[in-house]
């Protein structure tokens, strides 16, 4: 009798017990948010920082979902004499400033490298990986972008892994859940390896630029990689450029769909203080981050390829698709996506995100006009 009472209790207590917290995991779902370099690169400052997180709390973008405000290189300054990491006086302190964008309700990142040197020769974290780790948790960082840059000069391509290793536990060990971004730009087939070390989201790619012939190089060459990406660990074909000024309306819809569909980090990097109504509306397009957002976080493939027209599907948690239609070529073009490839053998709704109307239902086929460099992204189920 006893033994039962006690087996009944140890029941009763495992019921009580909380069930486990999934919000201190990060980036279950790709993360939202700003990045400073592609509009500001080494010219950013503490001001542009806290301009850009009071645009985010306020023109709709974090109601969009997105949440963190990221520093990119050019932050640092010296160490002190116990080789702690100190900002330069563009950005002065560095925790008021986190204090700042976290008072929005939004969260704070910062970029270092594992060589001596950043990218743009500032103080890198190279045999301070312990230190600099305990010094973003003190200042309530909540993201690190780890540029490999002159990484190079001091570490063996083979080593790649365990570079990234040591940085990931030196996080860990600070108790403090910080999103791990891997930069790396794609070196050493990193998505096959980019769990395994910690990272919750790795770079497959050389930078971004902002034209379409660059953009769309990068994103389409995405394919292939959908099996390694998931709920906390994801494909970065790097940030946005929407809103820069190197595009067209429909380039843009097409970088826009297309990352969607990849389940793709959605970092904007534009100036925010100073953005059109046509930019902010492509970022702030509910439905079609909902595709990026999806919780089952499933990274789109290419279904069909025709000369310059692609179609890709993302399947969704709801069991519907979502399905971009991408023309890269030169003029509008119909574009044909056949509902079997889908896995669909009778009829189904159709609804297009952009234009946020439902087109109806069909049957065996959905065919739309594209234009030049264009996209359509619809729900079909």
């Amino acid at each position: 009798m006893m033994r039962i009472t006690v087996i009944a209790a140890l029941i009763l207590i495992l019921f009580a017990l909380p069930a486990p917290s999934y919000a201190q995991k990060p980036a279950l779902t790709p993360p939202m948010g700003w990045n400073s370099w592609n509009h500001f690169a080494c010219k950013v400052t503490a001001a542009d920082v806290r301009a850009a997180a009071d645009a985010i709390a306020t023109n709709g973008m974090k109601q969009a979902g997105y949440i963190y405000v990221n520093i990119d290189d050019c932050w640092q300054g010296t160490r002190d004499d116990k080789g702690m990491i100190r900002p330069n006086d563009r950005f002065g302190d560095i925790k008021a400033l986190a204090d700042y964008v976290h008072s929005k309700g939004l969260k704070i990142g910062i970029y270092s490298s594992p060589g001596p040197k950043t990218c743009a020769g500032y103080e890198g974290s190279y045999g301070h990986e312990a230190q600099d780790a305990q010094q973003y948790a003190a200042w309530d960082i909540d993201y690190l972008k780890y540029d490999w840059c002159s990484a190079e000069k001091v570490y063996k391509p083979e080593q790649l892994q365990e570079v990234y290793t040591k940085m990931h536990d030196a996080l860990q060990k600070t108790g403090r859940p910080i999103v791990f971004s891997l930069c790396e730009y794609g070196y050493g087939l990193v998505w096959r390896w980019g769990t395994a070390v910690g990272g919750n989201l790795w770079r497959t790619t050389e930078d971004i630029s902002d034209g379409y012939n660059r953009m769309s190089v990068i994103g389409f060459q995405q394919n292939g990689l959908e099996k390694y990406a998931g709920p906390g660990h994801w494909n970065d074909p790097d940030m946005l450029e929407v809103g820069n000024g190197g595009m067209k309306h429909d380039e843009y819809i097409t970088h826009m769909s297309l990352w969607c569909i990849l389940a793709a980090p959605l970092l904007a990097g534009n100036d925010l203080s100073k953005m059109d109504p046509d930019s902010l509306a492509i970022l702030t397009n509910k439905e079609v981050i909902g595709v990026d957002q999806d919780p089952q976080g499933i990274q789109g493939h290419r279904i069909s390829e025709e000369g310059p027209l692609e179609v890709w599907a993302k399947p969704l948690a709801d069991g519907a698709y979502a399905v971009g239609l991408f023309n890269r070529g030169e003029s509008e073009n119909p574009i044909s996506l056949d509902l079997a490839e889908l896995g669909i053998h009778g009829a189904a709704q159709v609804r297009d995100l952009w234009a946020h109307q439902d087109l109806g239902q069909f049957t065996g086929k959905f065919i739309a006009k594209v234009p030049k460099h264009g996209a359509v992204m619809a729900i079909v189920k």
